[in-house]
């Protein structure tokens, strides 16, 4: 079992990471926001697991245990595979997924690619007791940017992913025009601008192909 690498990132593009262990390359899966964090030839470790499918090996990575442990939990829900379990994280944190799970609100999981109503309460009643709330420090999510630096690094994430720069465009313009002083760009930071563009695309993107691509997956 491999549970973690480190080496100078090759390059990070959309979801995955190439990252330089002992002279050999390798590609995790990774959230957009992870991938979006990696600077070429910067080192970096994430902790990662192997998931080992007759046809293939793909190495999944994170920047924290506490994303791998959820990941885990995740995939071990019926009907819950890698490629949606990752979804998951790319549009919700640990937190938010155990303050939806103590809540009960299945809501907050529909809206991710590929998970449907019978799975969303699946996760709900799978990671009840399994998952718990954190306070937040203070200051979390300030990183010194501005809206602009923002703005412009999840378009380019979502690029990656395969939007449109018009739809890119719209998407961020969109969230930031809604900014409110409940939700400030700036003090969120690219992850959770992100992760609400995610939500709010990836429905409309990808809906009608995700079920199928997950009973595959």
């Amino acid at each position: 079992m491999i549970s973690s690498v480190r080496g100078p990132v090759l390059s990070a593009l959309g979801s995955t990471v190439v990252i330089e262990v002992g002279g050999v390359g390798l590609a995790l899966q990774v959230t957009p926001s992870t991938a979006l964090a990696a600077r070429i030839g910067t080192e970096t470790r994430l902790s990662t697991t192997l998931i080992v499918r007759e046809d293939s090996l793909t190495l999944y990575g994170f920047p924290s245990a506490e994303e791998l442990a959820v990941f885990e939990l995740l995939v071990g829900v019926t009907g819950v595979g890698p490629k949606s379990a990752l979804g998951v994280l790319a549009v919700l944190s640990p937190n938010q997924i155990a303050q939806a799970v103590t809540a009960e609100d299945d809501a907050v999981f529909r809206k991710v690619s590929g998970i449907g109503p019978k799975t969303a309460k699946l996760i709900v009643l799978s990671l009840v007791g399994k998952v718990a709330v954190t306070a937040a420090p203070a200051g979390a999510g300030r990183a010194g940017v501005t809206t602009t630096t923002v703005s412009a690094s999840v378009q380019t994430a979502l690029i990656g992913l395969g939007w449109s720069e018009r739809v890119a465009a719209q998407a961020v313009e969109e969230i930031l025009a809604g900014s409110t002083a409940e939700f400030d760009a700036e003090a969120a930071g690219v992850a959770a601008v992100l992760r609400l563009a995610l939500a709010r695309l990836g429905p409309a993107q990808h809906a009608a192909t995700g079920n199928a691509a997950e009973r595959r997956s």
